[in-house]
């Protein structure tokens, strides 16, 4: 959509500033209108993360965004439970060592998760491997971040998990 001396372009560009302005404005007014109707603090609680799909928005997982919610809750109320992910399946490989992760997705950019689910961990979040899904895929522990934990295999450890009373939330 060029036309002579370039101006259809440069008036194009002007407009989709303007428009991006204003949607960034009425998302802006729209979370200072915001009124929470059910204000919800949990004292104690104990949850689990099936985190077995690897839905992404954009780069990042969806549910490492939900992770990062409810952890940040868990801070800011002070909650005495905890948080435990458990990847399996396709969302295993984010809990992969750099040259690992490497090896997997044809990559030499390291994992790009690292940082996060380092973060996670130094927040008392407890990250578990499935062992099933590690066996499957010739992984050892030494493929994994450090501290992440292998368990048995997923549906062993969630079943074990909401035995004991952890609510299990599905990603």
């Amino acid at each position: 959509m060029q036309t002579v001396g370039g101006k259809w372009s440069a008036l194009s560009i002007a407009i989709c500033v303007l428009i991006s302005v204003g949607i960034a404005c009425a998302q802006g007014s729209a979370d200072q209108n915001l009124h929470i109707d059910i204000p919800t603090t949990l004292e104690k609680a104990n949850v689990v993360i099936d985190f077995g799909h690897a839905v992404l928005n954009g780069d990042m997982p969806f549910a490492l965004g939900d992770i990062n919610f409810l952890a940040t809750d868990f801070r800011d109320w002070n909650n005495k439970g905890q948080i435990v992910v458990i990847f399996h399946g396709d969302a295993a490989y984010l809990a992969l060592n750099d040259e690992t992760d490497n090896t997997n997705r044809h990559v030499n950019t390291g994992n790009p998760y690292k940082q996060l689910l380092n973060g996670f961990m130094r927040m008392g979040i407890q990250l578990e491997m499935c062992g099933a899904t590690a066996k499957a895929n010739h992984w050892g522990n030494a493929n994994l971040l450090p501290g992440v934990k292998v368990n048995v295999n997923a549906t062993v450890q969630l079943t074990q998990l909401e035995q004991e009373g952890y609510t299990m939330i599905y990603q």
